[in-house]
């Protein structure tokens, strides 16, 4: 059995507008899946909807089965001790994923407290390491609120955050999406490194394809909620089959030759 397997996933609004449409894939242990598409195309509604985390108005359909429990209807209770030690999110904005109210080292203690069972030196111990691990090694973070770190910093938080239980799965909501190009690249890296060392599992969506590309083996292209497209990335960025995948190919090739001719290409080389 797969450890993420969807079967035609639907999400609709109270008036039964469809914002994720008959959607279905698997992710099995220790494999990485890109999801990707513009804004509005049902991405981070999915990776809600995996993990039993959508908010009010909003109703899901068909299967989702998280290391075979059945996610679709399973009240509360039942969902978390699956979020932590089984799945994580790491959101596209730590600075309002991170609770702005408390210090990042007891954010980062709650989950192995619960999860655990860690308690006093040891929990201590056990955050500087988390920390540590995601090249924040100064003591000061761990008592630092989240508003007196760089968003770069706070971004490696939230990711120690998410792996601090040990999940199996770790889905990744856009995660350097508010970062600056030179950070994102370290985020990424990052998280490529983590993901590797750990075994995990990786959910990762995207609206840039260039990125997908970087840390998925495997993609689902969505559109307007539908899956228009799937297959091995590299097949789907050579050959895409559908007219929107070839346009998100188009416009991540328009780019990547525009940062190559550098600042003067975007305006056509004024001065």
């Amino acid at each position: 059995m797969s450890l993420l397997e969807v079967s035609r996933l639907s999400v609709r609004t109270a008036d039964g507008d469809a914002l994720v449409d008959d959607l279905s894939f698997s992710l099995d242990a220790g494999r990485r899946l890109g999801l990707i598409g513009e804004s509005g195309s049902g991405k981070s509604l999915t990776s809600l909807a995996v993990t039993g985390l959508l908010g009010a108005g909003l109703e899901a359909s068909g299967s989702v089965l998280l290391d075979g429990q059945q996610v679709i209807g399973a009240p509360d209770r039942m969902l978390r001790p699956l979020r932590g030690p089984v799945a994580s999110l790491v959101f596209q904005e730590p600075l309002s994923a991170l609770d702005p109210l408390m210090r990042v080292g007891r954010q980062v203690a709650e989950p192995m407290r619960r999860h655990l069972g860690l308690r006093g030196a040891e929990l201590d111990r056990a955050v500087a390491a988390a920390l540590a691990e995601v090249s924040l090694p100064d003591a000061r973070i761990a008592r630092a609120y989240p508003h007196e770190l760089s968003g770069g910093q706070r971004q490696r938080v939230a990711i120690a955050l998410a792996l601090a239980a040990g999940p199996r799965l770790l889905i990744a909501d856009e995660p350097t999406t508010a970062l600056d190009v030179t950070v994102q690249d370290e985020v990424l890296s990052l998280l490529d490194r983590l993901v590797n060392e750990r075994d995990m599992a990786l959910l990762f969506i995207s609206h840039d394809l260039a990125v997908v590309a970087r840390m998925a083996e495997n993609v689902v292209v969505l559109q307007h909620g539908r899956a228009v497209e799937s297959g091995d990335v590299r097949e789907v960025v050579a050959a895409p089959r559908e007219p929107y995948t070839r346009r998100l190919v188009d416009s991540a090739r328009l780019l990547d030759a525009a940062l190559d001719q550098g600042p003067d290409a975007a305006d056509g080389g004024a001065s």
